[in-house]
C-alpha cells in the first residue's frame, strides 16, 4: 500500500472547476455596443487622419503630416485659445454659483426649498437648441429684449451678439443651462454628510461660516472635482450654442470659432474629412490630458488634506 491515503469508498475526487462564462454573458452585450459606437469610430478617425485627399492625385497616405499641420494651424489654435478662455472664466463662475445655491438649499433656511431646487435645476431640462434660441432672441437689438429696452428708454445698450461680447453671451447661456446640474451634484454630496458632525460643531459653538469651512467644503471636495472635470470636457466640446447663434451673429461667429465648429466646417463644408478627423483626435487628446491633470491634482490635494 502506498503512503498516500486512500480515498474512502463511495467518494470521488472533486471534478476540475471549469471556467465560468456567466459574467461574460452579462458584459458581452455592453462590450459589443461599446466597441461599435465608441471604439470603432475612434479607430476609423485615426485611420482617416493618416490620409489626405486631393482633387488631383486622389487619396494618399501621409502618415503624421496631418498632425504636424494641426500643430501649426493658426485657426485651430485660435479656436483652442477661445475655448480655453471660456473655460478659465465661465467654469469658476458657474461652479461658484452652484456652490452657493447648494449651500443655501442645504442650510434649511430657505422657504420652499423643494420648489427652489426644482426651479434652479429646470433649465438643465431645457434642450440646448431651445435655450440658445430663446437667449438669442432676447439678445437681439432689433427684435429682442435688448432692442425693446433701447426703444423704451431711448438708449443704446451694448450688443450681446457683437464680436467683443459674443463669448460672454454664450457663457451666460451655458451658465444658465448647467448651474442647476452642478448644484444638484454638490447638494447630493452635502446630503451624505454625517449629521453628528453638525451636532458636535453646534455643541462647540461653531458659527455657520465655521461649519461651512470646516465640514461642508471638505465634504464637497470630491463632488467639486467631478463637476470641474465635467465642465472642462463640456467647455472643450462647445458646439451647440455658437453653432445656433451663428445665424443671428454671422460676423461674430466664424467657421473656426471653436475646435468642434472648425472640425465640422472642415468635414461638411470643406469636404476635408481626413484633416477634420485629425483636428478631432488632437482636441480629444488635449482634453483628456487636461482633465487627467486636474483629476490627479485634485486627488493629491484630497489625500494631503
Amino acid at each position: 500500500m502506498t503512503t498516500a491515503q486512500a480515498s474512502p469508498p463511495g467518494l470521488r475526487a472533486a471534478p476540475r472547476t471549469r471556467r465560468s462564462w456567466t459574467g461574460w454573458r452579462f458584459v458581452g452585450p455592453f462590450m459589443a455596443v461599446f466597441a461599435v459606437v465608441f471604439l470603432a469610430p475612434i479607430a476609423y478617425s485615426i485611420y482617416l487622419s493618416l490620409f489626405r485627399t486631393k482633387l488631383i492625385g486622389g487619396t494618399t497616405f501621409v502618415g503624421a503630416d496631418n498632425y504636424l499641420k494641426v500643430l501649426s494651424d493658426a485657426q485651430f489654435w485660435s479656436a483652442f485659445g477661445r475655448v480655453a478662455l471660456f473655460l478659465v472664466v465661465q467654469v469658476p463662475i458657474m461652479l461658484f454659483l452652484a456652490l452657493l445655491l447648494a449651500l443655501a438649499i442645504d442650510s434649511g433656511r430657505l422657504y420652499g426649498t423643494s420648489f427652489f431646487r426644482i426651479s434652479v435645476f429646470l433649465p438643465y431640462a431645457v434642450p440646448a437648441v431651445v435655450a440658445t434660441l430663446m437667449w438669442g432672441f432676447m439678445y437681439g437689438t432689433r427684435f429682442g429684449l435688448i432692442g425693446n429696452l433701447d426703444d423704451l428708454f431711448g438708449i443704446t445698450l451694448p450688443d450681446p451678439l457683437s464680436p467683443s461680447l459674443i463669448l460672454t453671451s454664450i457663457g451666460n447661456i451655458v451658465t444658465w443651462e448647467f448651474v442647476g446640474y452642478n448644484m444638484l451634484i454638490l447638494y447630493s454630496a452635502l446630503r451624505v454628510v454625517n449629521l453628528s458632525l453638525y451636532e458636535a460643531a453646534e455643541i462647540d459653538g461653531a458659527s455657520q461660516l465655521r461649519i461651512i469651512w470646516a465640514i461642508k467644503l471638505p465634504a464637497l471636495r470630491g463632488a467639486l472635482l467631478i463637476a470641474t472635470i465635467f465642465s472642462i470636457i463640456g467647455s472643450f466640446q462647445l458646439f451647440n450654442e455658437p453653432s445656433i447663434l451663428k445665424s443671428l451673429a454671422p460676423n461674430a461667429i466664424t467657421t473656426y470659432f471653436t475646435p468642434n465648429i472648425y472640425a465640422y466646417s472642415l468635414s461638411f463644408a470643406g469636404q476635408q474629412f481626413d484633416y477634420s478627423a485629425t483636428v478631432a483626435i488632437v482636441m480629444g487628446v488635449i482634453t483628456m490630458i487636461i482633465a487627467y491633470v486636474v483629476q490627479l491634482r485634485g486627488m493629491r490635494k484630497g489625500a494631503g488634506a
